[in-house]
């Protein structure tokens, strides 16, 4: 008798449950296959706006490739790349229309080609349209100043929607790193999708991070002193890894830039079939083409950082490591020495920053010897780099490293951070030879800085020499030839004229 009345409650439960989860069921079934006929819809409505478009400008046999790259007037080594890219592509596909989706309101598109001749002594050989994104704001950092990797990636996702209502291209390549919009443009947009990383949005070494509760400058101290806040972030940039992987997994194809890239990405996006190694183009003949003597017209020795001032770049450790360096100068019998920090700034918040490391040379007594030189042009860059004797790097995990290879052709002694794509690409042995040195620490760097300089004239050139011979592999040639044969597949499907 209990045993029956237990049945009975039991099988009671289960009419009570069921009655409450199958109306949900029903609703949320309604409600997926009316967000399926929504997104269809849209789907259909940017393909009838782009053929709208072709038949209105009668460019019917014409294809759009578009770049989505917000920031493409700031001068860093992402943007060689994108124009270094967009070079490529014209020579092959010289018919094809050109788009660059960037947020650089404030300048014209002509100012904007200026500039990539002027600090890149690249000219592109037919025109490009510049879609300007009003929307830019969405992804800068300062605004959120807490979930900042979900906040960028979401307000990215709002900023590739104002791009692709503007214009909606056959092929998209991401070439800035913004992977929430692949799947905007894939399967929104119709496109065939590609990705030039730079950098993982979020890496394993990150997660260590947090997980070891190191303070870094994307891990606060104060959450790495609570072993709660420690754990919470951690799940979220668990959490977000997964998102992550699953948005890069949309692309069609993948390029990465150094082979520590090509570790994090193929554990991420599992894309293993579709990822290459596409080393970013360096301007190495131009630096080439500097005679490699040793370089000194003065009894001091110059040296130089070559990088945009962002966070992740550093820039107070080469400081603090210059003021070690000058307290040695003081029991050594090198000449005294001169710092030159070289970097682009791409709004207020790197101005900001060159101001901070402005005061922190001032309360290191310094400010005599360091000098920042902004946004100069390429002319000017290559000046320092024929004077300079040690070209500085601080970044941790430097996916690559441009200003690197362009220091090492205009025969500078690279002094890098030992991680990443500089200990893994760049500064490695040449048929058994050094190419250049690596270090950790202020005082490792310092150490090395005093090293470098006492030695004789003959020892640096032997260095200068070695690094030159081993950068061949960095050249423009190159990057177009594995850039090209990368993307081939984006263009299998689609009809344009060659050259």
């Amino acid at each position: 008798m209990a045993a029956a009345e237990g049945v009975w409650c039991l099988c009671g439960l289960l009419r009570f449950f069921y009655s409450l989860l199958f109306p949900g069921l029903i609703v949320c079934g309604i409600l997926c296959v009316w967000l399926a006929i929504c997104l269809w819809g849209i789907r259909l409505l940017l393909q009838r706006k782009k053929k709208l478009a072709s038949t209105s400008k009668n460019e019917k046999d014409q294809m759009v490739i578009a770049f989505f790259h917000p920031y493409c007037n700031a001068g860093g080594g992402g943007e060689r790349v994108l124009w270094c890219a967009l070079r490529a592509l014209q020579k092959k596909y010289p018919k094809a229309t050109y788009v660059v989706y960037t947020g650089d309101a404030n300048v014209t598109g002509q100012q904007i080609l200026e500039g990539a001749v002027q600090r890149f002594n690249i000219r592109l050989t037919h025109p490009v349209k510049f879609v300007f994104l009003k929307k830019r704001y969405l992804v800068e950092d300062s605004l959120y100043p807490h979930f900042t990797l979900l906040g960028q990636s979401l307000g990215s996702i709002f900023l590739g929607w104002e791009a692709l209502t503007q214009c909606v291209p056959d092929v998209y390549i991401d070439s800035m790193g913004y992977a929430f919009t692949l799947p905007l443009f894939k399967y929104l947009g119709g496109c065939q999708v590609g990705s030039y990383v730079h950098y993982p949005t979020i890496s394993t070494d990150m997660l260590s991070v947090v997980r070891n509760q190191n303070v870094g400058f994307n891990n606060a101290a104060f959450i790495t002193r609570n072993p709660f806040l420690s754990k919470l972030k951690l799940i979220y940039y668990y959490l977000f890894a997964c998102i992550y992987g699953l948005v890069g997994s949309c692309s069609d194809v993948v390029m990465v830039n150094s082979s520590w890239t090509l570790n994090h990405i193929l554990s991420l996006w599992k894309a293993g079939n579709r990822t290459n190694i596409v080393y970013p183009p360096c301007d190495v003949q131009t630096f080439l083409d500097i005679p490699l003597h040793e370089k000194k017209t003065n009894p001091g020795h110059l040296l130089v950082s070559v990088g945009q001032f962002r966070p992740e770049k550093n820039h107070p450790l080469q400081i603090r490591a210059f003021a070690q360096l000058l307290k040695k100068k003081v029991a050594e019998s090198f000449p005294s020495p001169k710092l030159v920090l070289i970097g682009g700034c791409r709004n207020q918040d790197d101005e900001l920053r060159v101001n901070q490391l402005r005061r922190l040379c001032k309360d290191l007594g310094i400010q005599d010897d360091v000098e920042f030189k902004v946004n100069i042009p390429f002319d000017e860059l290559k000046d320092y780099l024929t004077e300079a004797t040690i070209g500085l790097h601080t970044m941790w995990n430097e996916h690559f490293g441009i200003g690197l290879v362009e220091c090492m052709a205009a025969g500078t002694i690279i002094l890098a951070h030992n991680s990443g794509g500089p200990k893994l690409d760049i500064v490695v042995p040449h048929e058994g030879n050094i190419t250049g040195f690596l270090a950790e620490s202020e005082e490792g760097y310092a150490e090395t800085m005093a090293h470098i300089l006492s030695m004789s004239a003959e020892q640096r050139l032997q260095i200068r020499s070695n690094a030159r011979a081993s950068i061949s592999r960095f050249s423009d040639q190159e990057f177009e030839v594995t850039f090209l044969a990368s993307v081939e597949k984006l263009f299998k499907d689609c009809h344009v004229h060659t050259n």
